[in-house]
């Protein structure tokens, strides 16, 4: 747990606003107007007073209060907190895909996550980036996951989407189609593996995960017939991983493994390219799934969809992934302390999982 000033043991729990004109600002306030949330956590919006008003003005219904911030030893644990970032008047255009709301997105990003690093935070929801108005020099990524891993110097990360225990790690993320096949190497699918298994262990509190690796081509290759990536690169790191005393079974031709629901017999599968793994789990998971950052040191989790421009600032945004993001990231924590204090001891581990969605019994008396 971090070493912040609060009077109690609650972690914080630390929000990027999104773009500026998308509908991440009226997620937050939604997910933080149910003051139960605060005896879960200490939340810190990373954005200005400014912005929200102007969400909030959009949300008659919703009664939100919040404190103003600019010293994290300052933090009100009975309250939200924004921390102001900026200071400046800027334009807020609900709707409208510019430049502003994409610069100051990534000022937001960049005091939340440089919080998570100096652990004035315990962890951090990022609400959603439009990839395309964020690109630029200063930020040469196409989202969140590439951006962690260099910030925290990382040798390789994983992006794990979860529906409660549905979970879809995948080896490539935002690719292009037709560059995918070139990015599938054994080293990859090891490194994701590896990645893959720790994180079942430590953040979900799975003590001998069970992973299902997909195939890349239709029918799992048909033996070489269409396509060799099974038998020469698939095949061969699922063999690796063995050795390496993980529990790996595959390769699986996708649309058979899906739909027979061979998922529910698995804690994670690991899938080749963003939509073989992502369309079946947004299908299936119907807006209850979490975006985690698997293998940084610290703990980040976002909703799974995107900006919604058409829908921004209409009152219209469903806050139900944006509220599991922020029960998987307190879920994870409470995994993460409870794996450090057992390693090592597997008589006190029997019988004592956390589950994923547990904190959300509270919410639900």
């Amino acid at each position: 747990m971090s070493s912040h000033n609060s009077t109690d043991n609650k972690p914080v729990i630390g929000f990027s606003s999104g773009d500026l004109n998308g509908i991440g600002p009226e997620l937050i306030i939604k997910s933080l107007a149910d003051t139960r949330i605060l005896d879960l956590c200490t939340p810190i919006i990373f954005s200005s007073n400014k912005i929200i008003n102007f969400y909030r003005k959009s949300l008659p219904q919703i009664n939100f209060t919040f404190t103003s911030l600019k010293d994290f030893s300052k933090i009100n644990p009975k309250q939200v907190n924004i921390f102001n970032c900026w200071d400046e008047e800027v334009a807020i255009n609900p709707g409208e895909l510019n430049e502003t709301g994409g610069a100051y997105a990534i000022k937001s990003l960049l005091a939340a996550t440089q919080a998570l690093k100096e652990k004035k935070i315990d962890a951090l929801i990022t609400a959603p980036i439009h990839k395309k108005n964020v690109h630029s020099a200063n930020f040469p990524y196409t989202g969140h996951t590439p951006f962690f891993k260099d910030f925290f110097n990382q040798k390789d990360v994983l992006m794990l989407l979860a529906a409660g225990d549905f979970r879809v790690g995948l080896v490539t993320e935002h690719v292009a189609v037709k560059d995918i096949s070139k990015n599938i190497t054994r080293e990859s699918i090891l490194s994701k593996l590896d990645i893959l298994n720790s994180s079942l262990k430590r953040d979900f509190n799975i003590d001998k995960p069970k992973i299902a690796v997909l195939a890349l081509n239709p029918h799992a290759g048909d033996e070489g017939l269409i396509g060799t990536e099974e038998e020469e690169i698939i095949g061969p790191a699922i063999k690796e991983a063995k050795h390496h005393n993980m529990i790996v079974v595959g390769p699986f031709s996708a649309d058979a493994f899906f739909a027979r629901g061979y998922q529910n017999k698995f804690d994670a599968v690991l899938a080749m390219y963003h939509d073989q793994g992502l369309i079946p789990l947004k299908s299936l998971a119907s807006g209850e799934g979490i975006n985690f950052t698997a293998g940084l040191p610290y703990v980040r989790t976002s909703p799974d969809h995107g900006t919604a421009l058409d829908i921004a600032g209409k009152n219209k945004a469903d806050e139900s992934s944006f509220l599991s993001a922020i029960f998987g990231a307190l879920d994870i924590l409470k995994n993460q302390t409870f794996y450090q204090e057992n390693r090592g001891n597997p008589i006190k581990k029997l019988g004592t999982t956390v589950v994923m969605g547990s904190v959300d019994e509270k919410l639900s008396e």
